[in-house]
């Protein structure tokens, strides 16, 4: 019999724990940060558990945003123009457009004699 080899998916090579690509655990790591700081914080009045509840918490929602996508939907107006995107790509989209303090370059054509 002879043998034959399968087509593997080297997308995912680079996971780490399986769910954890290197992206995701990045933001997983800086979404841990104010989480830190939470539990400091909670943790000198005594509140331990809650803290730990906002660390974990902090940190599933910078995992979230390093790996989902937003939605293919045409309910809303943001996911009707963001649908498919990752949702990382459309905040760091909407942190540049604020700091060009709201402006939206619009180049019009005009119209010919020969066009209409």
């Amino acid at each position: 019999m002879r043998t034959y080899e399968i087509p593997r998916n080297y997308k995912g090579e680079s996971r780490i724990l399986f769910i954890f690509s290197m992206k995701a655990l990045m933001y997983t790591a800086i979404g841990i940060v104010p989480g830190l700081i939470f539990y400091f914080i909670l943790n000198l009045f005594g509140a331990t558990i809650p803290g730990i509840i906002a660390t974990i918490l902090c940190g599933g929602v910078g995992f979230a945003i390093g790996t989902f996508k937003v939605p293919d939907t045409r309910k809303f107006k943001l996911t009707e123009k963001t649908g498919g995107e990752n949702i990382d790509d459309v905040i760091k989209r909407a942190i540049r457009f604020k700091q060009k303090k709201n402006r939206i370059y619009v180049y019009m054509k005009e119209e010919t004699k020969d066009e209409q």
